[in-house]
């Protein structure tokens, strides 16, 4: 009697002591540029260390749930407690929480540093001087969750167009009245390299609509820690504040112009190398 059998080849490993799976997938979201600076900054880093890692750009629902099914290894650019609670809800099960790498971000509502108000509570009675306009980003990105359910009904902001599109759409928009010179109102967070390259001041929010300080986290598939044991070590470790995050940002976002981030990232590690160095020591 003949019997057949299939079995998988095993992943290929990182080798020289490394256990680790040699393959890599980050989900990057789109638009989010401080998680497209530090995904960039990983894959300089664990393809140097003998990894082979590409990073796969998509929106934030759908990178919750391929994270949730294993489709994605990584994804560096998670929320909370507030912005992607909602996500945190629905797949946190199906996931794993690496670690917190940033606890200084926040959401905003930003307007133009000279506009005449500088709070929230003043934008509805003065809606006509930003052309009843709110320019946000994605649909399904948890600011924009936060600013339909909690801030344009807290403050009265129901007569005000609210746009939602993308980022580079707001950014365009941004651009646009800023060489004109008009009011604008944009649904912004910190980090943002917006805020080097544009003059903006964030409008007071008195009634915490957009919550606190949020932290950044990182976030594997559920068995991120076992197929990549050491890369789930030096991730858990890794943090990143405001001002060299800001640093990295300008390096790829305002004194670069391009896609390719390659080149510009490896620059900004050899003018980093003591704390690149430290993130796998």
């Amino acid at each position: 009697m003949l019997a057949g059998c299939s079995t998988s080849a095993p992943a290929a490993t990182v080798g020289s002591g490394n256990t680790d799976q040699k393959e890599m997938s980050i989900a990057v979201f789109n638009g989010w540029d401080e998680g497209v600076a530090a995904s960039e900054l990983w894959k300089a880093i664990l393809d140097s260390k003998g990894y082979d890692v590409t990073l796969e750009a998509a929106d934030v629902a759908p990178v919750y749930s391929g994270l949730s099914t294993g489709d994605y290894d990584l994804n560096l650019d998670v929320w909370l407690p507030v912005t992607h609670a909602t996500y945190i809800k629905q797949y946190g099960d199906d996931i794993s929480d690496l670690g917190v790498w940033n606890n200084q971000s926040s959401n905003r509502i930003a307007v133009n540093a000279d506009a005449p108000i500088d709070s929230l509570d003043e934008l509805a009675a003065n809606a006509d001087l930003f052309g009843n306009r709110i320019v946000g980003i994605e649909p399904g990105a948890g600011l924009t969750e936060a600013t339909t359910n909690k801030v344009i009904p807290e403050y009265g902001l129901d007569k005000m167009e609210y746009l939602t599109s993308s980022t580079a759409a707001m950014l365009t928009e941004l651009t646009a009245a800023t060489k004109a010179d008009e009011n604008i109102v944009v649904t912004l967070w910190e980090p943002h390299w917006a805020y080097k390259k544009f003059d903006l001041k964030n409008l007071k929010d008195p009634k915490m609509a957009l919550g606190g300080v949020e932290e950044l986290h990182a976030y594997g598939k559920e068995d991120f820690a076992e197929d990549f044991p050491q890369a789930a070590e030096w991730i858990g470790d890794f943090t990143m504040d405001l001002d060299m995050l800001y640093d990295l940002e300008d390096a790829m976002f305002v004194k670069y112009d391009g896609q390719d981030y390659a080149p510009i990232v490896a620059k900004w590690i050899t003018e980093n190398q003591d704390y690149v160095d430290s993130l796998t020591a």
